[in-house]
């Protein structure tokens, strides 16, 4: 979150009072909202870990998904070199949108959002048929026998880089991931918890 330093730089002044904040998904890094904060907002924001802005409309706070439930969970506040406009990393809690999208920005995210929709691809197939689908069928496989199959491919993909088969590594590393997500989901794991613990562990 904010320091007490950076708290104290942010110019109010420059932006009468009204800062613009740009909300951003923590994992994916797509653009998810743009809003406006007074101070009173920031520091709702900071209390209770959710982005909470000034509704010009309403003309008084507004945390979002008061209404929807769709929250956005703050992980981390930045300053902009300015000190007059913040950016919000969060992990969203449904669609972000109130049109049901999770964007309020068009056109869609940049292709570096894969691997995070892959994550929610993957979660979907946990109840799909598994004679009609491979993941499907690794999850009524057990943990086991995923836990098994992340074993198998990360081998493969050390012995593929140990002879300098750069074709075979990057189909390896491929097949490595997506069992490694699938495991991650059985186990009720998502990137946004993985993520998180990197961020600590690399402070």
């Amino acid at each position: 979150m904010l320091t007490e330093q950076q708290l104290a730089q942010l110019d109010w002044v420059k932006t009468d009072g009204m800062m613009p904040a740009i909300v951003q998904h923590a994992v994916s890094g797509e653009v998810l909202m743009h809003g406006y904060m007074n101070q009173e907002a920031l520091a709702k924001t900071l209390e209770i870990g959710k982005v909470t802005l000034w509704s010009r409309t309403k003309q008084r706070l507004w945390t979002k998904g008061e209404t929807s439930e769709n929250f956005l969970n703050v992980v981390s506040i930045t300053p902009d070199c300015d000190n007059d406009t913040l950016l919000i990393l969060a992990n969203p809690i449904g669609p972000t949108c109130h049109l049901g999208t999770s964007s309020c920005f068009s056109p869609a995210a940049p292709d570096w959002t894969f691997l995070y929709q892959l994550e929610q691809l993957l979660a979907e197939r946990k109840h799909a048929d598994p004679k009609s689908s491979y993941t499907a069928s690794l999850y009524a496989s057990g943990t086991k026998r995923i836990a098994q199959k992340v074993g198998e491919e990360g081998v493969e993909t050390a012995l593929a880089a140990t002879v300098n088969d750069r074709h075979e590594l990057t189909n390896e590393a491929s097949d490595l991931i997506y069992h490694l997500l699938v495991l991650l989901q059985d186990q009720d794991l998502n990137l946004s918890t993985i993520i998180n613990n990197l961020r600590e562990r690399h402070k």
